[in-house]
């Protein structure tokens, strides 16, 4: 599974120091690339000491999608028009 590289969504509750720490996350719907693990809250989540991983990809027109799973070496997760997005996704 591909390493959440970094993580730019501070308000997401499994984000510490720029660092994504779900043991996997979930990317994308049938139109959209967002980060579909996000979620605020006021408590932190995940394992601090693991880095988080791209568990599945619904993002089947993605150039590292390959039978709905990412096939990137890694990715980067950030804001893009008020969404956490999978920065790393290329439409094919």
């Amino acid at each position: 599974m591909p390493l959440v590289n970094e993580c730019a969504v501070d308000a997401c509750a499994y984000n510490r120091d720029r660092a994504c720490h779900a043991l996997a996350i979930t990317i994308g719907d049938l139109g959209h690339a967002h980060c579909d693990t996000f979620f605020s809250a006021s408590i932190k989540g995940g394992d601090p000491s693991a880095v988080g991983h791209v568990g599945a990809c619904k993002m089947a027109d993605c150039e590292y999608n390959v039978s709905l799973e990412c096939q990137a070496p890694g990715i980067t997760v950030g804001y893009q028009q008020n969404a956490a997005d999978c920065l790393t996704y290329q439409r094919r």
